[in-house]
Formats: structure tokens, C-alpha cells, sequence
């Protein structure tokens, strides 16, 4: 983990960084593509390379289907030095031929069809959730794949937790009812949508899906805990979101409920930091914040950004990834900044965080990195913070001749280059590492493969 100052100097000069690939291992600059890769999945630098630990349309050990549109993810210690994967899949209840059940819906067990949480009237199930891998890094295998979470839409982001299992987000607003899609025809909702779910590492088949409606119903992107008091802190991908944070009753267990807050900077009521059009926000200038209790967190209406903003809270471009660092969180904002090719963000929390002493030693909200268009980072999405200590960012680009990559940043605030999806005009996403730090696994999100790569990474 990473101390504050490494952290800020980690990520401060990031947006004025040409757009160059540098060496993994060493400072020397290289105008070099990365190496193709001769099976067209992805290119990475000279000695690492990559297994395929999950892949669309796979057969999974209970009877299912691995769906498509993987998203974010998580890694969590298994056993005997295998690593427990718990990944989302960012699907809506049309796409019917990317999801886990085929065809073969009808043919379910009732025990089974009880987990899920929209059953689309059993005709039109939610098709996201997530699905839990068994992967043994000695063998390069996966060992067990299964789905863990159903009948949610639209898994996009979410973040592990202190206790051991992760939270899924929906990345939608949706009420119940019938209604047509022009390419896919006509599906039914039989819930409400724009929750978060929890799911246990330790699950060994599908849970049942259970919405955290405290915690919010609007387009949920990523979360992160604050270890020392069990805090949770949330993304939302709107042009003009929140950043959240809930107070759990009981910290650790998130269904006994507890309150939803907006960020607010202290001196600026409803600042935008978007700086589209103006400099509202300066870069590695920290500015003090306060927190809004939030009324009606579970609206049928698609406005608590507003009330929020409203009420004085702070407003950003496009919230996305959400990462713990040290004593700090980092989140990004994907079209942020005056080219609105992304922000990166850091918020350190008051010592007394949550409480009412924080009144006396607020917490901070800065500004790290603005990108622009010599940066070699752009539309900065999924990110995590790399055992050696580099910040490593999904690009989330937009367009059939942008390639998505996945960037790191050095404490001397250089980036390099690390794979490149140079094959697809799919997002790069899910980013973390294994439990002892050997492991990085990512996701190519369409039409859905996780791979596992290893190489020479920094001590």
C-alpha cells in the first residue's frame, strides 16, 4: 500500500506526460509499438504474456453459460494458493444470446430461478451479474467457474471489501414494466434497478441477489471501503454525478443499513469540477469538503444528483473507477477537463472520518491529473494501485480506430504502456492483481474474456 506522498506523486505529472511507451523495468524511453501478439487477442511489452482464464460462450461447472461484456472484478485469496475471481458482466435483459442461460432458461430449476433478482415475468430475466472463477496460477488453469449473481442489468464497476466479498453495482435506472426495444423486441422488468449487491468470496454457487437500497438507486459505477471504519465510497456514471459515501449502522454488514452522502467542498457551494469551460478545479490544489445527508435515496425518480447538487455537493464528469490507496481513495472521471479526455482524483479522509469531530480536521478533495492530448493516458475508466506502487488505468476510449490500453503511471509521474487492445474497439477493464502480487488479470469487456498475465512485474 501506498503512503499519501507517494501516492500524489505517483499520479501528479501524469497529464503532461508525452505520449511514449516506456520499459516496464527501466526509465528508457522507446518510440516502439508493443510486440504483436501473433493469436490478435492482446499485445504486451517484451517478457510478459497472458493465459485466458475466462472467455464469452464457455461452458461453466454449473451447466450455464460464461456470459459476455466482462466488466469489473476483483481478486480474492483461495485456497492452497489459488485466487478466487469475482467479476461482473455489464449486460441488459435483451441481449439474450450474450447471457448465461442460452436458450435453456425454461429448463431451470425453481431453486435457481429464486436467486435471481428480476425475473422478467420468467420470460425476460436480467441477464447481468456476476460469475465467481477458481483459477490456480501455478497451472495456469481455471479450475471452477460459476455464476454468482443474476437477474441484475448492467454490472459495470463495483470494489472488493475488508471482509471478504464484493460489491456489484448496476450502471442503470430502470422501473418495472413491459417495454419494446427496436432491435431486440419486447421484455419485462418485474423490479426496480440501480442498486448495489453484495456477493461472498466464499460462495460456492449462485446467491441470491439482495439490493442494498440504502446505498442508493441511481447509476452506480464504482465502490471502495475505508478499511479503518468501514465506510463506503461510490462512483456514479452521469456527465454531471456525485461522489457518494455511506455510513454503515453496523460496518461489515452493509444490509442493516445505514446513511448516503454527497461530497461538497467546503468553500464552493455545488462546485462543478468538471473545468470544461472554466478552472474550477486546479490541479494538486486540495481544497477542504464537507458532507450532505441525503434525503430519498431510493426514488422512483432519476434526480438524487440533482437534489444533491442542489442542496450544495459537488458535481463531476462521468465518476468511474475507484481504487483504495494507502491512506486515500483515487477515482477518475472520464471526460473531465477542458479536452474532457479525463481527471483523476484524490480524496483523503478526515482522521475522524464519519464522525462529527471531522467538523475540526475535514477531509480533502484534489485534483492529481487532467489529461489533455499529448497524454498518453485519455478517458482514464477501471484503475487499481500495483503492489510495486504505479497507478494502473483502463483507457475507456470511444471509436473503431481507438485502441484501448492499459496505462501504469511511476511515482515520478512518467506512464508507460502495458498492453494494448489493438483488435477490438472494445474497453479495457477490471484490473486488479492476485493476493501475493505475481498475477495481474484484466478484462477485454467485448465480447467478454479475462486474462491472467505474469512477467517480469517490479519488486
Amino acid at each position: 500500500m501506498l503512503n499519501r506522498r507517494r501516492f500524489l506523486q505517483t499520479i501528479a505529472a501524469a497529464a503532461a506526460t508525452p505520449a511514449l511507451t516506456y520499459s516496464c523495468q527501466t526509465n528508457q524511453v522507446t518510440d516502439m509499438l508493443l510486440p504483436a501478439d501473433p493469436n490478435r487477442i492482446l499485445d504486451l511489452q517484451h517478457g510478459f504474456s497472458y493465459t485466458i482464464v475466462s472467455r464469452y460462450g464457455d461452458s461453466m461447472n454449473d451447466g450455464l453459460i460464461v456470459p459476455a461484456a466482462h466488466d469489473g472484478m476483483a481478486a480474492f485469496e483461495g485456497e492452497d494458493g489459488r485466487v478466487i475471481l469475482i467479476c461482473n458482466h455489464e449486460l441488459g435483459p435483451t441481449w439474450k444470446n450474450t447471457g448465461p442461460f442460452g436458450d435453456q432458461y425454461a429448463e431451470l430449476p425453481d431453486s435457481l430461478k429464486e436467486c435471481l433478482y428480476d425475473r422478467g415475468g420468467d420470460t425476460t430475466p436480467g441477464l447481468g451479474g456476476t460469475t465467481t472463477t477458481v483459477y490456480n496460477p501455478a497451472t495456469r488453469t481455471t479450475e471452477r467457474q460459476f455464476l454468482s449473481l443474476a437477474g441484475t442489468e448492467l454490472n459495470c464497476a463495483g470494489g472488493p471489501t475488508p471482509w471478504g466479498s464484493w460489491l456489484s453495482c448496476e450502471e442503470c435506472f430502470e422501473k418495472p414494466g413491459a417495454a419494446v426495444s427496436k432491435k431486440f423486441g419486447w421484455f419485462r422488468r418485474d423490479q426496480r434497478h440501480g442498486y448495489v449487491f453484495e456477493v461472498p468470496a466464499s460462495a460456492t454457487a449462485l446467491v441470491p441477489a439482495r439490493p442494498l437500497k440504502d446505498m442508493g438507486r441511481f447509476k452506480h459505477e464504482a465502490a471502495a471501503v475505508h478499511e479503518p471504519t468501514g465506510i463506503v465510497y461510490l462512483t456514479e456514471d452521469d456527465p454531471h454525478s456525485l461522489f457518494y459515501r455511506f455510513l454503515p449502522n453496523v460496518p461489515g454488514q452493509l444490509h442493516r443499513g445505514g446513511r448516503l452522502q454527497a461530497l461538497a467542498i467546503a468553500s464552493r457551494h455545488s462546485l462543478k469540477t468538471h473545468n470544461w469551460h472554466a478552472p474550477d478545479m486546479r490541479v494538486n490544489m486540495p481544497l477542504t469538503t464537507r458532507w450532505i445527508d441525503l434525503q430519498d435515496v431510493d426514488s422512483d425518480k432519476h434526480n438524487l444528483h440533482k437534489r444533491g447538487a442542489a442542496a450544495g455537493a459537488a458535481s463531476f464528469a462521468r465518476g468511474e473507477g475507484l481504487t483504495v490507496a494507502g491512506d486515500q481513495l483515487a477515482f477518475t472521471c472520464t471526460t473531465g477537463g477542458p479536452a474532457r479526455l479525463g481527471q483523476v482524483f484524490s480524496y483523503e479522509p478526515s482522521p475522524y472520518e464519519g464522525t462529527d469531530e471531522e467538523r475540526s480536521t475535514p477531509g480533502k478533495l484534489t485534483l492529481i491529473a487532467e489529461a489533455n492530448r499529448w497524454s498518453m493516458l485519455k478517458n482514464c475508466d477501471n484503475l487499481t494501485m500495483a503492489p510495486w506502487g504505479d497507478l494502473i488505468i483502463c483507457e475507456d476510449l470511444v471509436g473503431p480506430l481507438k485502441n484501448c490500453s492499459l496505462v501504469g503511471m511511476r511515482p515520478d509521474g512518467s506512464q508507460y504502456q502495458i498492453a494494448n487492445n489493438a483488435y477490438t474497439s472494445s474497453e479495457l477493464a477490471g484490473v486488479c492483481f492476485s493476493p501475493d502480487g505475481k498475477t495481474m488479470f484484466l478484462n477485454i469487456q467485448y465480447p467478454g474474456m479475462t486474462l491472467a498475465i505474469t512477467g517480469p512485474w517490479p519488486s
